[in-house]
Order: structure tokens, then sequence, then C-alpha cells
């Protein structure tokens, strides 16, 4: 938002300068993230296995692509785009039920490059009808490039032993790119926004704060750099419900001023009051994600993944309500509710409490350890063979 307003190729204020954080991560993750599913499937490939042609794929998607183009010049680039934009969520959701399984998720891979090739396609064409100037186009691509650059370089020198701390790595990057995202659009537009807007840019950087440091958590864990076992607080589940507590009478007051009627606020107007509110919960939802995971035992950390993989969704589709972006939400609440789903089939398998998984912990009692060498982590499950 705000593209039709850029004046150079440089960010030109605060809201441009943090538009441009967000989409350089989010390119990062783009290119990184395909790239790190691709060599992750190769290592389940079998020398037997025939020879495949993902690249004709390239020949429909480019057609597509091009069709949109020339509808620039025809005067019908708005159904076009929308279009465009359909088949995007079409290529997302099969992507996702062709990773599901092993023998088509290649194919799967291949479709959710097209469908996020097509979602950018028809970005550019939605700002190109709202009156986006060149600079705009330039700065979106000079960024972009940066970002896919940045991502495949990264992905290129991963070995397969570090895969799933890469993984977790990129999620934190969404995390930023949302809380950056939704702060500038609240400062690009600070005093115009309605209710609907700024519950989901509240909901944008609560959720973004909670997956980047997650996610910067379970890659230390997953790493080395931090020690596996759980962080065992005395206070744990205290310490989240108050964290949580906060956040939602920051959100409150973010949505309604008035509601900060304590003394020490008297002197600050509205917009002061909704900043300082968006402020908090950018550094309390941080910490709470931080908490949340490292609470939780190394051996949980690829469960944990598909929960940041999860939050990292509910992020996308809170800036897909806040951007106005039907396709951006779609996306996000579909990457939202798999990753869900694949948590609850993981906590399942390998005999864990989802609740305890999504909140840190929760209801299990800290072991208190004494002089005692062992360490005590994850969930005892008993079974039988029955």
């Amino acid at each position: 938002n705000g593209a039709s307003e850029t004046s150079g190729i440089i960010p030109d204020s605060p809201s441009h300068w943090m538009g441009a954080i967000a989409t350089t991560l989010s390119f990062v993750n783009i290119v990184g993230g395909f790239l790190i599913t691709g060599k992750m499937l190769d290592l389940f490939r079998r020398p037997e296995d025939p020879k495949e042609f993902f690249e004709l794929y390239a020949i429909p998607s480019a057609l597509l692509i091009t069709g949109l183009g020339a509808s620039y010049f025809s005067g019908n680039i708005e159904n076009v785009s929308g279009s465009v934009a359909i088949a995007s969520a079409i290529c997302c959701i099969a992507a996702i039920a062709g990773l599901a399984d092993q023998k088509t998720a290649r194919t799967g891979n291949i479709l959710g490059i097209a469908g996020v090739s097509f979602g950018l396609a028809s970005t550019a064409a939605d700002m190109s009808i709202v009156g986006a100037t060149a600079p705009a186009f330039e700065q979106v691509g000079i960024l972009g490039g940066v970002g896919a650059a940045i991502g495949a370089a990264v992905a290129s020198v991963v070995g397969p032993t570090e895969l799933p701390q890469t993984v977790a790595g990129f999620h934190s990057l969404v995390g930023i790119a949302a809380m950056v995202g939704a702060a500038g659009e609240y400062l690009g537009n600070a005093g115009e926004l309605d209710a609907g807007t700024l519950s989901a840019i509240y909901l944008a950087v609560f959720i973004g704060g909670i997956t980047f440091t997650g996610s910067v958590v379970a890659f230390s864990k997953l790493a080395g750099m931090m020690k596996s076992a759980p962080l065992a607080l005395p206070v744990r589940d205290q310490l989240n419900l108050g964290m949580v507590g906060i956040l939602a009478l920051g959100m409150a007051a973010f949505l309604d001023p008035s509601l900060a009627n304590l003394s020490f606020l008297q002197g600050l107007d509205a917009e002061a009051v909704r900043l300082s509110s968006l402020e908090m919960a950018a550094v309390l939802s941080s910490v709470l994600g931080f908490h949340l995971v490292a609470s939780i035992g190394g051996p949980d950390m690829p469960v944990v993944i598909t929960v940041l993989n999860s939050y990292s969704g509910w992020a996308l589709c809170a800036e897909g309500f806040l951007l106005n972006n039907p396709l951006l939400a779609q996306v996000g609440a579909l990457i939202g509710f798999s990753g869900a789903i694949l948590t609850w089939i993981m906590c399942e398998a390998m005999g864990r409490s989802i609740t305890a998984v999504i909140f840190g912990g929760a209801g299990k009692p800290v072991a208190n350890i004494g002089n005692d060498s062992t360490e005590i982590e994850g969930d005892i499950t008993i079974g039988s063979v029955d």
C-alpha cells in the first residue's frame, strides 16, 4: 500500500522503509524455502525413479503471465488479474495436496512455485491498477532480486543435516516481515484506519513476534547453539498467561485509546497510545515466543517447527486482511490450517501432547532434578501392543 506515493527508488519514509524490509525478507523466504524443499525431496529420490520433466510446467505458466501482461494494453487487466489470482490460489491448494504424498511431493513443490509466481504477477497487476509509479516497480524488482539472491545463496550451502534448522530460520524471516509490514501500514496511515484494519495490524505484530523469536530458538536448539533441555522456570505457565493477558489489554487500548485511562498516559493523544501499544506488543510477543519454545525440549523441535509454520500462515492471513488482499489471506489461511493439521498428526505419531507443544509445556509439571544428573525431556506415553 502507498506504492503510488513513492517518488524514487530509495524509500522516502519510515513506512516505505518497513515495506522494503518486509519485501526483501519475503523474497528470501520464498526462493530459499522452495530450494530447501527441493533439497529435502531429493533426499528421498531413488536412482531407478523415472526422469521428470517439470520444466514443461513453465510453458502454461508463462502463457498465463503473458496473457496478464497483454491485458494491460487491452484495458481488461482488472478481470484478468482476478483470474490469475484464482489460479494462484488453486495451485497453492494443489501444492499442499501434492506435498502430502511422497509420490506427488515433487509435483506439489512445482505447483507451489507456479502458484506463488501467479500471485506475484497478480499483485504487480493490482499495483498498476491503483496507479503505482515506475519507481515503485523498480523498488520491488531490486528488493525482490536482492532477497532472491540471498535466499538462493543460503539454500545452496545448506547440507542435508542442516535442513530442519534452516526451515526454522526461514520461518523467523516471515515473522519479522509480518511485524515490520504491519507497523509500516500503521505508520503510513495513522489516524485513517478502521477497527478491522487496526485489529489485523495488531494481530500481525503479535503473531509475527511469536513466530520470529520462537523460530530463532528452534533454529538454535537444532543447530546446537542452545542447550536441548527445556527452560523450566517455576512459574512458567503463569508467566505465559500474564504476557497473554497484557497483550490482550494492549490490543484493547490499540483499538480504543480511551480505555488507557491511566495517570501516566493522560498526556498522550490517541495515536501516541496506539503506537505505544503496538511497540509493547512487538516486544512482549517476542519475549513470549522465546519463552514458549525455550520451554520445550530439543527432541520436540520438529513438531515445534510445524507449529511455527502454522503461526507464519496466520501472520500472512492477518497481513492479507490489513492490505485488503484476498489472495494473501487465502494462502495464509491455507498455510495456517495445513500447519496445524500436520502438528496434530506429528504429535499423535510421536506420542506428544499437542497442548504442551503449542503452549510451551503448559500443564506439565516442572521437573525438580536437584543433584541428579538425569535430564528429563519431552512427554512419557505408556502404551501396549494391544
